[in-house]
């Protein structure tokens, strides 16, 4: 790269050279050295391959988040409400007017400490990622050598709290809830359905011939009152086995009704929502019966418990549950596995006693020596 460092009638040094597009860069100093170092720092870029053009880097993250954002058009609307909240209340009172190439990695650090501060270890995590992403963006478009969000420690996530109830308790659940809802709620604990799937069922995704039912839609609520229908969360439809003791509660509760009908609606009609269903008749049911803490998610992980419980594999409960793996299933319910091992462990246990017991008592084979 061709560039020269020259000192100036005003006493300051003008360091210049031509970048990779062959146009003219300059920049004054009023040290020699510090000339010379820009020179140096601009030519190892050149030669590197990941030179920037300054101008570009100048964009503030205000209107880089609107590039960055346009790129996500493809996002569920409920998970590109999730990235304007963090844009509207974290990202942009704080970075709003600064430009992309003034963020530090530092400045990032101390930024997602306040905020762990005050808000929950995912809500934290989930506002750095939106904030990286921008970032990696800036970088694949050629505005930053590289993204000062990576190696930003995120807080580590708890689990929630996972809650299993026994068939005793869910006949105990549903006795508190009128019709529909002890239908429904009996239906979540024995298919695994998520709610917002639940709730996107019509009558004619129920097929009580072969017991199943077919997850075809999910309902999500957005968070000015909207509801969204799309496709399941994986983006997999998936038959789910029903329960022979529900078919006929099923059949009864379907009877004349046209296929293209919800299967469960609100009391008064229209879309059942999440958010009405816990206030007016899930969330009180919960605490007649005596066992809150409950969600109606827990009626997912309760599902997976019975079908465990039942011998079902690890393979077979991720179908059922609609993950896009075995191994989340396994990372989700691990615990519900590990006992499934012990179990394992007992029927070998039992099966091979009349074969090798003897063998276990005496303390093995004779050793070489003796033997020979």
């Amino acid at each position: 790269m061709a560039g020269s460092v020259k000192k100036r009638p005003d006493g300051m040094w003008r360091a210049r050279y031509r970048d990779a597009t062959g146009k003219e860069r300059a920049r004054h100093f009023a040290r020699k050295a510090d000339a010379e170092r820009w020179l140096a720092a601009q030519a190892s870029s050149i030669a590197r391959g990941d030179w920037v053009d300054p101008a570009k880097a100048r964009v503030t993250v205000e209107e880089w988040s609107q590039v960055w954002l346009a790129t996500k058009a493809h996002l569920r609307p409920r998970t590109r409400e999730k990235y304007e909240s963090a844009l509207r209340v974290w990202v942009l009172p704080r970075w709003g007017r600064v430009a992309l190439a003034d963020i530090t990695h530092a400045d990032l650090v101390r930024w997602v400490a306040e905020i762990q501060a005050d808000r929950s270890p995912a809500h934290t995590r989930h506002t750095l990622i939106v904030m990286s992403q921008m970032l990696k963006l800036a970088v694949r478009d050629g505005r930053l050598t590289r993204n000062v969000a990576d190696g930003v420690p995120k807080p580590r996530l708890t689990r929630p709290v996972q809650r299993f109830l026994s068939n005793e308790e869910v006949a105990r659940l549903a006795a508190e809830l009128p019709e529909p809802y002890d239908l429904l709620v009996v239906l979540l604990a024995f298919t695994g359905l998520r709610f917002g799937e639940a709730a996107g069922l019509q009558v004619g995704d129920v097929d009580l011939e072969r017991g199943r039912v077919t997850v075809n839609w999910s309902i999500s609520e957005l968070s000015r009152g909207g509801l969204h229908r799309d496709a399941p969360k994986t983006y997999r439809r998936r038959a789910v086995p029903i329960p022979a003791f529900l078919v006929a509660r099923l059949r009864a509760y379907m009877a004349e009704k046209p296929a293209d009908a919800p299967l469960f609606t609100a009391s008064k009609g229209g879309t059942l929502r999440n958010s009405n269903f816990r206030h007016y008749f899930f969330d009180p049911a919960v605490e007649r019966a005596g066992l809150a803490p409950l969600t109606p998610h827990n009626l997912r992980d309760t599902a997976a418990s019975l079908a465990v419980a039942s011998g079902a594999n690890v393979k077979a409960v991720q179908r059922m549950l609609g993950h896009a793996s075995a191994s989340m299933t396994l990372d989700v319910y691990s615990g519900l596995f590990d006992a499934e091992l012990d179990d394992v462990a007992e029927r070998m246990n039992a099966a091979a006693t009349d074969a090798l017991g003897a063998w276990g008592a005496g303390g093995g084979n004779a050793t070489g020596a003796d033997a020979g």
